[in-house]
């Protein structure tokens, strides 16, 4: 059984996505971000950065349970431990690496910034809001050229693509036109209609 320490933003959907498509039993644990419940002891000892998701295993390396905080790392976990979305072959292990990495460095903190300075920002500073959308439409860009002539980024569906996935589900607070991007507007689409994306996005709290 795994815990999942969770609340339903784009790098939670990360990881329900990533359970539902591996198989792998689990029970969530609310983390009330509106609520500060992310500052708490008990949920800093798991993830001592106070952001969700966290994850424990159970059932770790060695039958022994182990935390792990940060969703890239709980996708790279998640996909060793079931040999699923991660390949063995070095080759293509590293394409889904960089593309995994992608989305931690860049495609998710830019949309990040986008969201604040453009929905939730106490006050309008033009600079900082056009920065981050400018740079949102640069990566919509890079995922678009990306996806000419393959349904996902490293060729075949992979952690990659359930860390990327979640963040464009919020195009519309990004201010992009997916018209502008077909490739991403059909990749959203594939993703979408794979059943235990439907069942991890349905997920209430």
């Amino acid at each position: 059984m795994i815990d999942l320490y969770y609340w339903p933003t784009p790098n939670g959907h990360k990881i329900t996505i990533a359970l539902e498509e591996m198989g792998l039993k689990y029970q969530l644990i609310p983390v009330n971000i509106l609520e500060n419940d992310q500052f708490q002891s008990d949920f800093l000892a798991i993830s001592p950065n106070n952001k969700i998701p966290a994850i424990v295993d159970q059932d770790g390396p060695r039958h022994q349970a182990i935390s792990i905080f940060e969703s890239g790392a709980i996708l790279q976990y998640l996909g060793r431990k079931t040999g699923l979305f991660y390949p063995h072959d070095e080759l293509k292990r590293v394409q889904v690496e960089q593309w995994l990495m992608w989305q931690m460095g860049g495609l998710g903190p830019m949309l990040g910034q986008n969201h604040h300075f453009s929905r939730f920002a106490p006050e309008r500073i033009a600079y900082a809001t056009e920065r981050y959308v400018n740079e949102s439409k640069r990566l919509y860009g890079v995922l678009n050229t990306q996806l000419l002539g393959q349904d996902y980024v490293a060729g075949e569906y992979s952690i990659a693509d359930i860390a990327i996935f979640p963040w464009l589900l919020r195009h519309e607070w990004q201010q992009i036109d997916l018209a502008d991007y077909p490739e991403v507007e059909k990749y959203i689409a594939r993703i979408k209609a794979r059943p235990a994306v439907a069942k991890a996005l349905a997920i209430q709290v």
